[in-house]
């Protein structure tokens, strides 16, 4: 995935933080806060943005679900509940 393009964004200070009540409400960073209000807006312009693939999150596939892998213990014959 190309890295996502950085650049510095001057805001008026009220309008910061209003954006920033937005992600605060919906749990979001300030900087994902303006990526979705900025889809929203072109959306209704009618223009397209293909939302780029991103690196996967969580365990990577194949990773132990099992606890004996991580120091724990198994539960099973000899243990006691």
């Amino acid at each position: 995935m190309p890295a996502k393009k950085a650049f510095a964004l001057r805001l008026d200070p009220a309008l910061h933080d209003a954006v920033q009540r937005m992600a605060d409400a919906e749990l979001r960073s300030v900087n994902a806060e303006i990526e979705v209000l900025l889809r929203e807006a072109l959306a209704r312009r009618g223009v397209k943005v293909a939302i780029s693939k991103g690196p996967k999150r969580g365990r990577p596939a194949g990773a132990a679900s099992d606890d004996t892998e991580q120091g724990g213990h198994e539960r099973g014959a000899g243990s006691r509940a």
